[in-house]
């Protein structure tokens, strides 16, 4: 009888202690973030390029400084610093010209290609994220640039301009994999990084859940 009669105060309070301690007010914030997504896109900052990046350095330097080496030694002067770390090599069959002139000029493009490449690194070209966001309606692109005027390529689109979620997949020896915004209009923006390949598994996992999540269709 005493359960029956409890007054509506005795029943909130029953009711708030059987909530786990500190979730009361984490509910509305996990809701929220449901309501949100964003893909990271890595842009240069990839392992192959670190690993590529090195690579040449390490390949180029060693021709630009045997191609030094050789003029140097042709012309007379066998001492040095670069003849102490290249002592492992016989400079006496390295002719400057045509051999040493051709390692320099090779060595000199190598060593400025890995440069370019460590500052794409550096500045992360193509990184950046998409961020779908149905809690404020809206659809974000963003992507690190060259340094410049365009340095932060920044866009953003109603989500419900959306219509739809487009895959296209181009094969041959350079196969691409490409995901699609379609958008009102006949606009179609990609979602995908450059020079990100990814397999045809992951391509379709990640088309299927961004279209489940803003509750479109998939086009190809």
């Amino acid at each position: 009888m005493k359960e029956k009669n409890m007054t509506k105060n005795e029943q909130k309070t029953s009711l708030e202690t059987s909530v786990p301690t500190g979730t009361q007010n984490k509910l509305p914030i996990k809701a929220a973030r449901n309501l949100i997504r964003r893909y990271i896109i890595i842009g240069e900052r990839r392992i192959s390029n670190y690993w590529w990046a090195f690579i040449v350095l390490l390949g180029s330097s060693g021709f630009l400084l045997s191609g030094i080496c050789s003029y140097n030694y042709n012309a007379g002067n066998s001492s040095g610093i670069l003849f102490n770390l290249l002592s492992f090599l016989d400079f006496k069959d390295i002719a400057f010209f045509p051999q040493g002139l051709l390692m320099s000029f090779y060595g000199g493009l190598g060593f400025l290609l890995s440069f370019y490449w460590w500052f794409l690194i550096f500045w992360n070209v193509g990184g950046g994220f998409n961020e779908f966001n149905k809690k404020e309606g809206f659809i974000r692109i963003f992507r690190w640039g060259y340094p410049g005027k365009n340095r932060r390529i920044d866009f953003t689109y109603p989500l419900k301009d959306l219509e739809a979620i487009k895959v296209e997949l181009k094969q041959g020896l350079d196969p691409q994999r490409t995901i699609f915004l379609k958008l009102k209009g006949k606009k179609e923006i990609p979602i995908t990084g450059i020079g990100e390949p990814l397999t045809l598994k992951e391509i379709e996992k990640q088309a299927s859940e961004l279209a489940n999540f803003l509750d479109v269709s998939i086009l190809t």
